[in-house]
């Protein structure tokens, strides 16, 4: 098992931080624990960089002439293990081991094929990593066309992140990625990445962010992207009821608890009477993967409606819910452990659970798998600040997976599954074959 070389630096000038980095990569592949000759390149940059994404990926590429292939983006933070980068000029780059054969890097310009090949040996995407321009039309729709075309339809990633340009970097075959052209490797807008063979063996997992603050309901009446009823009462009445606040006489303490709140949306199950119907765990704030965290962007008193930042349909299920400093903490905490437990399931040990529930242990221990790398993607609005103190966020990780190589970004909005996500971090870990 080899890891995969990483390396971080901060500088005002971007040549300077760079040759920081290419000094880290090269100590690392001279050693015999680390991948001596990597093809993939992953490459974060903080929005101080934008304007010179294109000379910094040059420089990068010509330096490292046996990385063939690179994929990134932009974010307001870089992340590496244990350091975040906030508001600062800063880069995090990572390079993957990976078989050729099991991967492509893709873009706009050479997308990923919509049909997976024949047994003809031709490559078959598995799972993807995945960027996106926050502003793209129909962003919903393509990140679930893209995860269709994955046989797992499974897909991590996130929203570039920039005060400047939202530049993404897409570049395979030392510049000659079929369709390509001369576009080059730096992008502006639509969606890019990697997709990822069977071959390649991965573990992923989110994390939230916020705590419920009431029970779940269906959502019985909606419009477009207003929640008009809720169990068959009015939306706006129940946000009300949850947060114990009214719009009489003086409004303005109330509309500030409500700009406090948020919802947590997920789609309709079958059966009504299922665990759904019950109030949603407090004590560790655990939506579970299938919710998605979204703003109140308005209140229509007329109809007694809650307007909300995404569509809504009837049957889907909707929790109000609010940022949580502690629950964030635990669910991280938890998906390592998740994580760590499914990696080993043999040396898991009873307790890692912040809520204090015991992990349960294979009764069948089967050998561990070491972790050769991790990208760790999370919103904007997290990070260290909100952890308690710089890179508190990513210390956890690192306290719960170990000294492991580690790149990501702070992003618009995080990529899971098939669904866009907020207020959430998105830890995928590279692992030895199963």
């Amino acid at each position: 098992m080899k890891f995969f070389p990483s390396g971080h630096a901060t500088h005002p000038q971007w040549r300077m931080a760079t040759a920081l980095v290419l000094a880290q990569l090269r100590a690392q592949m001279a050693l015999p624990t680390y991948a001596s000759a990597p093809t993939l390149g992953l490459l974060y940059i903080t929005d101080h960089y934008a304007g010179e994404a294109r000379e910094l990926l040059d420089f990068l590429s010509a330096e490292l002439p046996e990385v063939t292939d690179w994929s990134g983006t932009v974010g307001v933070g870089v992340s590496a293990n244990n350091a975040e980068y906030f508001d600062e000029p800063a880069l995090s780059v990572m390079l993957l081991d990976v078989p050729p054969e099991q991967y492509r890097v893709f873009s706009g310009v050479a997308p990923l094929p919509q049909v997976a090949p024949s047994a003809s040996g031709g490559f078959a995407a598995h799972t993807a990593l995945l960027h996106a321009d926050g502003q793209t039309p129909e962003l919903a729709e393509l990140i679930g066309e893209i995860a269709s075309r994955t046989a797992t339809g499974y897909l991590f990633g996130g929203l570039s992140a920039s005060r400047g340009a939202a530049v993404q970097f897409a570049v395979g075959g030392n510049g000659n990625m079929a369709g390509q052209g001369r576009a080059g490797g730096v992008f502006d807008g639509g969606l890019s990445g990697v997709a990822f063979g069977p071959g390649v063996a991965l573990l992923s997992r989110v994390t939230q962010g916020c705590q419920p603050v009431g029970a779940t309901a269906t959502i019985t009446a909606a419009q477009d992207n207003v929640v008009l009823a809720l169990d068959g009462e009015p939306a706006l009445d129940v946000l009300l009821d949850t947060l114990d606040v009214s719009l009489e006489g003086d409004p303005q303490p109330a509309l500030r608890r409500v700009r406090a709140t948020l919802a947590g949306l997920s789609d309709a199950v079958a059966g009504a009477d299922s665990l759904a119907d019950a109030p949603l765990p407090r004590r560790t704030g655990h939506f579970g993967t299938d919710t998605r965290v979204r703003h109140i962007v308005g209140l229509d008193g007329a109809r007694r409606g809650v307007a909300l930042a995404d569509r809504v349909e009837p049957g889907m299920r909707l929790a109000f819910c609010q940022r949580n400093v502690a629950a964030a903490r635990a669910d991280l905490m938890r998906i390592c452990a998740e994580i760590r437990e499914e990696l080993a399931p043999a040396e898991a040990e009873v307790g890692l659970s912040p809520a204090g529930v015991a992990l349960a242990v294979s009764a069948a221990p089967a050998e561990g798998r070491a972790i050769r790398g991790a990208i760790y993607v999370s919103c904007s609005g997290r990070g260290g600040p909100h952890f308690g103190g710089p890179s508190a966020e990513l210390q956890i990780v690192r306290h719960a997976l170990g000294d492991v190589p580690l790149v990501g970004f702070f992003a618009g909005g995080e990529i899971a599954h098939h669904h866009l996500y907020g207020y959430t971090g998105v830890l995928t870990v590279f692992t030895d074959p199963a």
